[in-house]
């Protein structure tokens, strides 16, 4: 299996990368797997639109009702969005329950290649940045990949919840960084 390690860069979404997105977007669509992560790509179709969405997120000023300060990152290797996570600052009622600090998608055609492991290392530290001791990661009880993902970062599991409205069982997970050595 390859090594993503040296490769992944997360950065930020601009219009630099739209056919790169919108590739990523239809590869999505095509599978009908939930895009979690990915900061509503799912729904909109002006990617210019959706970078723009994102990048309001970022700042306590501009956020719409019940959202949070969010950074949103594509991951790419070789010039290419090989995946999506999203990293929320801090959590609201929602997020608390169901969403988690931390969303994350890997393109259907990449995955089981280490991806989603280096995307959420890269995220940690990002988070560890921010402040952050520990944050919340959420996925459906059904996601093995996602769990192993988790686990490989130290994710201790607290339970698992109805989540009504999509009709599946959330399982919450809570990485506790290690104090930095100094």
């Amino acid at each position: 299996m390859e090594s993503f390690e040296e490769k992944l860069k997360l950065i930020k979404p601009s219009t630099t990368w739209e056919q790169e997105i919108r590739s990523f977007r239809d590869e999505f669509l095509i599978s009908g797997e939930s895009m979690d992560g990915c900061g509503g790509l799912k729904d909109e179709p002006d990617i210019d639109a959706w970078i723009m969405r994102n990048r309001l997120l970022e700042s306590k000023e501009n956020l719409p009702n019940n959202f949070v300060t969010a950074d949103l990152y594509l991951a790419i290797v070789n010039h290419s969005v090989v995946g999506m996570i999203q990293f929320r600052h801090e959590l609201n009622d929602f997020l608390r329950l169901i969403g988690g600090n931390i969303g994350y998608a890997v393109r259907p055609s990449m995955r089981n290649r280490g991806i989603a492991k280096e995307m959420l290392r890269g995220c940690l530290e990002k988070c560890r940045e921010k402040g952050l001791d520990r944050v919340l990661i959420t996925c459906v009880d059904s996601n093995i990949a996602s769990k192993r993902v988790i686990a490989s970062h130290g994710g201790v599991y607290e339970n698992t919840v109805y989540f009504e409205s999509e009709q599946k069982w959330i399982e919450r997970y809570w990485i506790t960084f290690q104090p930095r050595r100094r």
